[in-house]
This record gives C-alpha cells, sequence and structure tokens, in this order.
C-alpha cells in the first residue's frame, strides 16, 4: 500500500490530522486498532466518562433537591441500562466518526503497524505501507506501579472502571488526580463507599490550592474519606476483597481498588529503533515546534508526545502536523491550554496557574470573586465557586484564570481566549456579560482588580 500520509492512532489528536489532511487534498490512511475512529478519549476515556458524570450530577440534584422543596423520593439505578446508555453515546460518536473517515475517503487498515524504515511500515498482518509523511499519534495508557500490579478482577484501571461491571460496595481510589476524583464522584453517586489517598498533600497538585479547597470541601461529604500524604505499601488478594496496606502504616479490606495515578506513552513496539525518532527520559517522542521528530517527514502529537496529556491538545496538534505536511510554516506555540476537571463542582484553569508563577518568580497580582456574590450562582442553590484572574501587574494582561463551580469547563474558554489575543484585565470587566450568568464572576473578577467590583468590597 503506498499513501502520501499515514497516521498510525485514531484516537482526538490521529483522526483530527487524518480528517484534516484528507480536507487539503492529501492521499491518507489511518492505522488504528478499532472499527471506527475515537481513540481511547471516546472509548474508553473522556466520553464515557462524562456520560456517568452526568449521571451522577442527575443523581446528586435530585437528592439536594430537598433543600429547596422538592423530593423526588429514593432513586433506583439499573446499573445495566446506564452502562448499556454510555455505550450507546460511544457508538453514536465513533459511528458518525466512520462516516466522516469514508466521506473523506480516507483509508483505513484495522490493527497496528511498526516501522521497518524511515518510510516504511509493517502491519500486525504483514502488509507494507509507505508514506511520504507519518503521524504518530498512539496515545497513552494507564501506569500501573509495580507494587500496585496485582493480577485481579478486584483491581480496576480507568478502562475496567468504565466498563461499569457491578457497583462494588467499598472502593479504594488511589490517586487524587482528575481520573480518580471523577470515577470516584461516578461511584460514590451510585452507591459505593468511596475512600481516596493520595501520596502529595493535596488533591489534583497541579491546580492551585485555593481552588481545590473548594472542591475538596465538597467531595469529602460524597466520599467515605479522603488521606492525604497516603501511599499504598502493599495490596493482596483475600477472600473478601483487596487488603490494602498503607503508609501511614494500616490496613484495610476493600471490595475494589481503582488505581489511576497517572498516564505513560504508548511510544513502545512502534518500530522506532528502525528511524532516527528519539524519546526524551520520559518515554515520549521528542518533537519540535511544529510536532516534527528528528525524522522531519515523521511527526507525532497528543499524549505520546508530551505534556499536558489531554485530548484538546492532540486534536489542535494532529490538525497542525496536517497543515505542516500540506506546507503551512505554523508552529503550536499556545500560550492557554485549558484543562477542566469534571467533578461537582467543576475545577478549570488555564494560563498560569498561581502556584506556577510564584515558583517561577513571574510578576503577578491576583483579584478573585467569590461565587457567594453570584445572583445565578445562588438561585442555582450553589454559592461554593470561585474565579480568580493572575494579572501581570504592569501590563495589567491576564496571564491565568482559575474558576470552581458549576460548569466551570464552560467559563474557561472566554478565558483562553483572553489569554491567547492577549487581553488586559480591563478588558474583561468592560465586556458586557449577560445577566444573570455565571459568566458574570468572571466580569467581577476582572472589576475587583481595580476595587470596583459591583457585588464585593475589594481589600
Amino acid at each position: 500500500m503506498e499513501t502520501e500520509v499515514v497516521v498510525i492512532g485514531a484516537g482526538p489528536g490521529g483522526y483530527a490530522a487524518a480528517f484534516m489532511a484528507a480536507d487539503l487534498g492529501l492521499k491518507t490512511l489511518i492505522v488504528d486498532k478499532e472499527e471506527n475512529p475515537g481513540g481511547v478519549c471516546l472509548y474508553r476515556g473522556c466520553i464515557p466518562s462524562k456520560a456517568l458524570l452526568h449521571a451522577a450530577k442527575i443523581l446528586t440534584d435530585a437528592e439536594e433537591a430537598t433543600e429547596i422543596g422538592i423530593d423526588f423520593g429514593e432513586a433506583t439505578i439499573d446499573v445495566e441500562k446506564l452502562a448499556d446508555w454510555k455505550t450507546s453515546v460511544i457508538k453514536k460518536l465513533t459511528g458518525g466518526l466512520g462516516q466522516l473517515r469514508k466521506a473523506r475517503k480516507v483509508e483505513h487498515v484495522q490493527g497496528t503497524a511498526r516501522f521497518i524504515d524511515a518510510n516504511t511500515l509493517q502491519t500486525e498482518d504483514g502488509q507494507t505501507i509507505t508514506f511520504k509523511h507519518a503521524i504518530i499519534a498512539t496515545g497513552s495508557r494507564p501506569i500501573v506501579p509495580g507494587p500496585l500490579a496485582l493480577e485481579s478482577d478486584r483491581v480496576m484501571t480507568s478502562r475496567e472502571a468504565l466498563e461499569l461491571d457491578g457497583i462494588p460496595e467499598t472502593l479504594l481510589v488511589i490517586g487524587g488526580g482528575y481520573i480518580g476524583l471523577e470515577l470516584g464522584t461516578v461511584y460514590s453517586a451510585l452507591g459505593s463507599s468511596v475512600t481516596v489517598v493520595e501520596m502529595m498533600d493535596t488533591l489534583l497538585p497541579g491546580a492551585d490550592k485555593d481552588l481545590v479547597r473548594v472542591l475538596e470541601k465538597r467531595v469529602r461529604q460524597l466520599f467515605e474519606e479522603i488521606s492525604l500524604g497516603t501511599r499504598v505499601v502493599k495490596m493482596e488478594e483475600v477472600s473478601d476483597g483487596i487488603k490494602v496496606t498503607l503508609d501511614p502504616e494500616r490496613e484495610e479490606v476493600f471490595e475494589k481498588v481503582l488505581i489511576s495515578v497517572g498516564r505513560r506513552p504508548n511510544s513502545e513496539n512502534l518500530g522506532l529503533e528502525n528511524t532516527k525518532v528519539a524519546l526524551d527520559d520520559h518515554g515520549f517522542i521528542s518533537i519540535d515546534s511544529q510536532c516534527r521528530t528528528a525524522e522531519p517527514h515523521i511527526f507525532a502529537v497528543g499524549d505520546v508526545s508530551g505534556q499536558p496529556m489531554l485530548a484538546h491538545r492532540a486534536t489542535h496538534q494532529g490538525r497542525l502536523a496536517a497543515e505542516v505536511i500540506h506546507g503551512s510554516k505554523a508552529e503550536f506555540r499556545p500560550h492557554a491550554i485549558p484543562a477542566v476537571v469534571f467533578t461537582d463542582p467543576e475545577l478549570a484553569w488555564t494560563g498560569i496557574t498561581e502556584q506556577e508563577a510564584k515558583a517561577s518568580g513571574v510578576a503577578h497580582k491576583v483579584t478573585k470573586f467569590p461565587w457567594g456574590a453570584s445572583g445565578r450562582s445562588l438561585s442555582l442553590n450553589r454559592s461554593d465557586g470561585l474565579t480568580k484572574i493572575i494579572v501581570d501587574p504592569e501590563t495589567r494582561r491576564v496571564l491565568g484564570v482559575g474558576v470552581v463551580g458549576p460548569g466551570a469547563g464552560e467559563l474557561i474558554a472566554e478565558a483562553t481566549l483572553a489569554i491567547e489575543m492577549a487581553a488586559t484585565v480591563e478588558d474583561l470587566g468592560l465586556t458586557i456579560h449577560a445577566h444573570p450568568t455565571l459568566s458574570e464572576t468572571v466580569m467581577e473578577a476582572a472589576d475587583a482588580f481595580f476595587g470596583t467590583s459591583t457585588h464585593i468590597i475589594s481589600k
């Protein structure tokens, strides 16, 4: 087989790259294990987890409705029907992508492939594919550290947890990052008693602590326990579950365990040794600002190419790589890549965080607006949110924004655009925001920088 562009992997980076290449008139071929594009994000990650988080939100909203005089009674949960609905969402999306692939005349080889040399791939069934350009978009997989590598149906990664094969009475979540908190939220809403252990002294170590505190206060009410500064020393299967030894020293038995301590790039078994493509110390493929590897005609995008390991970064890199192959001189140099934790409340940030600014010595000033002063927040019976803006004190440019509260993932888009457009804090404050909306908290936080926020007294 011969093609101008071959894309290895059809996740958000891979299929976006292939579709863009085809749109630009390049003969394109995808190699991927699944029947349709989508990758881990659609099949076993972003989409199924958000579908289940939606179900969890319905349950918690119904429970909390009693506070405003509405009682739906005790909820009944049909786990099998819920799992079927989640699967139907996946099928609709991946099936739709399959139709888009066919409409664009992008060829598809189902399986895996390795580089024989810098211009040839060999598939698992022995086919050879010669190409002018290749885009590696093989993604990542969950990390399972040695002490936690226990062969048992009772030990899950995010992949198994999203299958929703029964709801355990007790669940230990190892890792207080976004995956652990999101899936812990799902299982807690569905009836599990959830315990979270995190070896760091805070949940979501990459986010600012004032934002995390808002989320932590709420999830502590949902979970049985959250133990910070705690690590798992040993796990062993016993008759009634998994016996876990923790440090500080204690032992406890859980019906199931979810390991969510991070992800590693899928950069092995690709035959990269037969090319000049290089890996860094963490196993990521080294790329330049155009996503080129050390082989100028071979590109890498998404999780396999470095941090942050986010689907939307992969998509933008994939589209850029296709444009570069077509002749564009564009580079991937974003000023801000938003991150969202889809818990309840949601937590999102973009640009530089306050803790990053402090650590790197960047001059900054922080301005905040508490959601307790937001009419829209109170009308939702949710006053626990916070919006903060990190500002350059000299130029007044917006350097970063953090939001915690319902819908934070939607609000962060405005902030990301502001950073990319080099907007000032005045720009945000002078932009008329609809009332009553949560987006007004961005405007009010900007006004608070000057001590003129309408609904709070700025110190």
